[in-house]
């Protein structure tokens, strides 16, 4: 199929979805509080870059009055780290987050392994009031900070969705309200998309019952008591990320696009196909164990480039598995793993590292426009 097939079939698939879908009840508000914030910083800053970042996982529902949902994994870690690191450097941010997920600033105490209260004392004085703990001030003085100076100068502006439907009609929207400023707008979609769905028309109204309780009306499912059934036919969700490059987005705009394999073997080739098939300006790829450690960057002046944290600086990860570091790798047969030495400091937070290497990306495809 052609480049032009493609693309024309992509917009047919949208269209349809959005027809057959209903748009999310905050659209609107969002929509203005969006126009709003774009708008502000054109006229405030007209150089400033505004960067979209999407996070957190999409539910699928199984009703429409919606008690049972399909989910994954992400906390929306990726996103509201990054979110932080593109405002140090100089970048207006829409957070485009999953409901409850984590957020920019506060995600330091929100998840935390400790308790909020543990981070709290009582102040030792007559009036009996509450401070930080002394080992925490420095910290958390240090994220207060910047979490001020974001909110004062109107850096930040964050959107919740929860469903694949209303992360699509948001990621719609946003994208064409960028128009205006061309090419100094950025999408980083971290988010991690759900890539099937229940349509509509053939999802139940109400809780679908856990029982088969034929006198009361209710049926559903296979079998009955333990050994019922749920089978559930799914479709797919259209690929978006093609009419996003093509139609949503503004023209000269960056575009980057995250892929998450499990299997190292794959993941490079998998990150250059969608590329390739989406035409867009970077693929991050990343390994489910080595995600906190390592990415690679697919560009489309080819090649695989790669970023690490040394080893040194690698925060322990309940989910990473530190052997595999380099396996994915395809310019080596055998990956030399960092042997540093040196005594192990604060961990390094690797979208510290990506996020300026985009930053520079960017500068250089605006100056090529302008």
């Amino acid at each position: 199929m052609s480049p032009h097939k493609t693309t024309e079939s992509s917009k047919d698939a949208a269209a349809e979805y959005f027809e057959k879908n209903p748009s999310p009840k905050a659209l609107n508000s969002h929509q203005a509080l969006a126009r709003e914030f774009i708008q502000y910083h054109a006229e405030t800053s007209p150089d400033r870059r505004i960067v979209l970042v999407t996070s957190g996982g999409t539910t699928v529902p199984l009703e429409n009055q919606t008690v049972r949902f399909i989910d994954n994994f992400s906390a929306g870690t990726r996103g509201a780290t990054s979110a932080e690191y593109f405002l140090k450097q100089g970048y207006a941010v829409i957070f485009l987050h999953r409901q409850f997920s984590l957020l920019p600033y506060s995600r330091h105490y929100s998840h935390s392994t400790n308790c909020f209260l543990d981070f709290m004392d009582e102040h030792q004085d007559d009036e009996g009031g509450v401070v930080v703990r002394k080992e925490y001030q420095e910290k958390m003085r240090r994220v207060l900070e910047e979490y001020h100076y974001a909110k004062q100068n109107r850096l930040l502006l964050l959107l919740p969705f929860v469903t694949v439907t209303d992360y699509l009609f948001e990621l719609r929207a946003l994208a064409t309200l960028m128009h205006p400023i061309g090419s100094r707008a950025m999408f980083y979609l971290a988010a991690a998309v759900s890539d099937f769905f229940i349509p509509r028309e053939r999802m139940d109204e109400h809780k679908i019952q856990s029982r088969d309780n034929g006198a009361d009306g209710e049926t559903g499912g296979q079998g009955s008591g333990a050994s019922r059934q749920l089978v559930i036919n799914l479709d797919p969700v259209p690929k978006f990320l093609n009419t996003l490059v093509q139609s949503w987005a503004p023209k000269g705009s960056m575009i980057v696009s995250f892929k998450l394999e499990t299997n190292p073997d794959l993941l490079v080739a998998k990150a250059e196909q969608a590329l390739e098939r989406y035409h867009h300006d970077v693929v991050i790829g990343n390994l489910l164990t080595t995600r906190k450690w390592e990415v690679v960057f697919i560009t489309r002046d080819g090649g695989e480039h790669w970023v690490r944290v040394p080893k040194t600086r690698r925060s322990k990860s309940f989910s990473g598995i530190e052997k595999m570091i380099g396996l994915a790798e395809r310019k080596h047969e055998q990956h030399p793993i960092d042997l540093e030495g040196g005594t192990v400091t604060e961990g390094l937070e690797i979208e510290s590292l990506i996020i300026p290497e985009l930053a520079d990306m960017h500068t250089k495809m605006v100056e090529k426009q302008t």
